[in-house]
């Protein structure tokens, strides 16, 4: 499976060299999204989905298949993004968890991998397919 053989290619490289152009493309082209964190305020999601989101200290993020949704009014109470978000995939960026600054939880069908800091924990980063995600 595509999913498992990206996630073992990426585990345990150090972070700031977590993927190369090639590994991009290759996910890219085999419909993969790749997500790990970056500094202590970004998820990056890289290959079927080119994006970063803002989630200093953790956060819910809601996107479909071309990026994150967000709420164009900034109400938390806004009714249209609700109903859009209730349809949307989801990812919780959590901060300073089981021993890494940064895991993922989500319930899309995924695999994970780990990002080293100087040989420690850094990042537990997941790889999962576009065609998982809801539209």
């Amino acid at each position: 499976m595509i999913v498992q053989e990206i996630a073992s290619m990426l585990d345990g490289r150090e972070y700031g060299e977590e993927l190369s152009d090639q590994d991009m493309k290759y996910a890219k082209d085999n419909g993969a999204v790749i997500v790990f964190g970056a500094s202590d305020d970004l998820m990056e999601l890289r290959g079927a989905i080119n994006d970063e989101c803002d989630c200093y200290e953790g956060r819910m993020i809601y996107f479909n298949r071309t990026g994150e949704i967000e709420c164009e009014c900034d109400s938390i109470d806004c009714p249209y993004f609700a109903a859009i978000k209730d349809e949307a995939s989801w990812i919780e960026a959590c901060w300073d968890s089981e021993g890494y600054s940064w895991t993922y939880e989500t319930t899309i069908p995924h695999e994970t991998f780990e990002i080293l800091e100087d040989g420690g924990k850094y990042c537990r980063g997941i790889v999962f397919l576009l065609e998982d995600v809801n539209a």
